[in-house]
Order: structure tokens, then sequence, then C-alpha cells
């Protein structure tokens, strides 16, 4: 983002809240499939599921030693704290609405922090220095946990017809008055164009090499990938570069001739906009259906804060589930559904 050029953040993070989607693929080995940096959902998912693991099976459960999740809203609270630089910050987790599809998380993890759920109208920007409305008057923000796109934050910044943001809020933040998280232009890091390249940032930025691995990934705006692309379309699964929420996709395999002449044309008319990965054979699980149990298809998405000193990561996280059969589209958006992720203590080490 533009905005972002030659600004100097008090603490120099940018991904304070990360979600990595990693699968395991038949060959035994773990991937990452994507990174989610710039709003990561499904955490409320990952809570709930728990909530359902104990009521459920509460026997089954019992008997093991399972690490819990319920500490996380407090982890994540913790975190901001440590970002903002103060004892006592003033935070705030701003939502789009009602009307966006994780409005419940937003709702849910502000009243499990005890901080406010604020819409852009709640806020206002004097002085540099960011506000809340309140009936005992105006408070000033020190933490936002924003949980809307980069377009819509400020409408003097981004798009000038948004009404889900703050006037002014990117001055205020360019001055150090208030701290975002995610910082804005971290989307660039979800961009699917950008993916292959993580293993070499690794290497440039760390000196070391990456222990997870990626999926091999096909640049439709190179040639000589451009070219095997469309030769092997029935083969592929192809994306969007900046696509999310399992829309927009081709899965080759399980497409019709039409389907895949049709996304034929799209790939041709814009070559920049898409990437291509091998179909992968994700790791399966038991799942309750209507016709029993049967093997569905999962991810796994762990959720890991940044702060100033540390990186710290619930032990557990979300699975995604692909709920139709042979599907590999695990997005809740797509018809997916959850279960609870264990991780299991033996002899005083996680498992």
């Amino acid at each position: 983002q533009p905005w972002m050029y030659g600004i100097n953040l008090p603490h120099p993070i940018y991904a304070h809240i990360s979600g990595i989607d990693l699968i395991r693929h038949g060959d035994g080995q773990y991937y990452v499939l994507e990174d989610n940096l710039r709003t990561p959902s499904g955490v409320s998912y990952m809570l709930e599921g728990r909530k359902i693991s104990e009521s459920l099976l509460p026997d089954v459960f019992g008997a093991q030693k399972v690490l819990p999740v319920d500490h996380y809203p407090q982890m994540l609270k913790e975190n901001l704290i440590a970002c903002s630089g103060k004892d006592d910050p003033n935070i705030v987790v701003l939502t789009p609405g009602r009307y966006n599809s994780a409005y419940y998380e937003h709702a849910f993890l502000a009243r499990e922090m005890g901080v406010p759920l604020v819409h852009g109208y709640d806020l206002l920007v004097e002085d540099n220095y960011v506000y809340i409305k309140t009936v005992t008057g105006r408070q000033r923000v020190d933490v936002i946990y924003r949980r809307l796109d980069d377009p819509f934050l400020d409408p003097l910044a981004f798009r000038p017809d948004s009404i889900l943001g703050v006037p002014a809020l990117m001055s205020a933040y360019r001055a150090g008055n208030v701290v975002i998280c995610n910082a804005p232009g971290t989307g660039v890091a979800d961009d699917k164009s950008v993916y292959p390249y993580v293993g070499d940032m690794i290497r440039f930025y760390l000196s070391e090499e990456p222990i997870l691995h990626n999926v091999p990934t096909y640049q439709c705006r190179k040639k000589e990938d451009l070219s095997y692309v469309l030769s092997h379309l029935h083969e592929l699964v192809v994306k969007e570069t900046q696509g999310s929420g399992g829309y927009g996709m081709l899965v080759g395999p399980k497409s019709s001739k039409q389907e895949i002449a049709d996304y034929r044309k799209r790939i041709e008319a814009d070559p920049d906009g898409f990437i291509a990965q091998p179909t992968l054979a994700l790791s399966t699980c038991p799942t309750c259906v209507e016709e029993g149990i049967a093997p569905r298809h999962i991810d796994l998405r762990p959720f890991v804060l940044s702060g100033p000193d540390k990186v710290r990561i619930v032990p557990g996280g979300l699975t995604r589930v692909a709920l139709h059969e042979g599907s590999l589209v695990v997005n809740s958006s797509q018809g997916g559904g959850v279960k609870d992720t264990w991780i299991v203590e033996t002899e005083g080490e996680p498992l």
C-alpha cells in the first residue's frame, strides 16, 4: 500500500495474527497450502469446536490429556497489549458489521477479551489521535484489531465511497499514535503469486532452509508456466491470485470439459491473475455424514500470534473439512465444516 511507504512503526510487526493453512499430502509430507495475513478468520470455530467436544464426548475427552485452547482470547489480548507498548492500552475490535460472514467471530472475540466491538462510525480522528465515542465522552484508542480489508479502512486514503472505515485513520497510524493489527498492506502475503517466493524469503532473510514445504506452484504470468497450465488444466487446481474463500477456483479432475474450456478463456484473458498447483491428495479424517462414517478431506489452520519479544501459538487449530464426497474445497463458504483438533500430552511432552 502506498500509504505504508516510509513509515516507521514503533514495533516493526506487521502480521500480529496469522492463519497458516497446512495439509498433509499422500507422500506423508506436510505442506503450507497458503498464508492468511490480512484478516485471518476461523479461530472462534476452533474454540466452539472444543466446547462441543467436551459436551458430546465427555468420557473420551476426559480420558485424554488434551492441551487447552480456551485461553486463546487472553493470549490475543496479551499480544495486542505488548504490541501497544503500554501497560493498559485501550483496545477495540473494528468490524464491518453484522452482514459480514465472520461477524459472529468479531463479536465473540471482543466479548472474550472484554474490549469494545466498534463500527467505523464509533471512532473519530482528531489531531492524529483516534477516539472512541462513549456515553461518558471520548476516549483515546491505542490498538485497533481490525477485521475489515484495506480498501475500507479509511475513505481519505483508500476507497472514498467506504462508509465502514474511519476518516484520517491512516494519518493517525503514520504518526505512530495508534496500532492497527494486522498492518495495512499485509494482504500482499495472501497473494498467491507471492506465495511461491516464501521459501526464497526465508533463505534470504533468515539464512535458513524452510522446515515446511510449499506446494509446487505454476505462475501463469510466466510464458513457460502458462503453456504447461493450459495444456494440463484437467490435472491441476487453478486459483485467482487475489482469490479467497474457495471462490473462483478450478479443480481440473472434478470439472467438466465445458467448465475447463470456460476457465481457459479467463486465464488467456488475464494470465497474471492466476496460478496453478498439482491436485494434491489431501489426507482424510473419519467424518459423520448422512450415510454414516466416511472419509472426508481436511486441512489445518493454526493461529500464530507475533509480538515484540516472542511468537506464540495455541496448541490446536482449525481443522476444516470438505463435507461433500470427493471434494477438495474445505472452505466454510463452499459448504465445508470444522473439526476440533486435539494436541495430546503424553508423558509430559505434547504429541
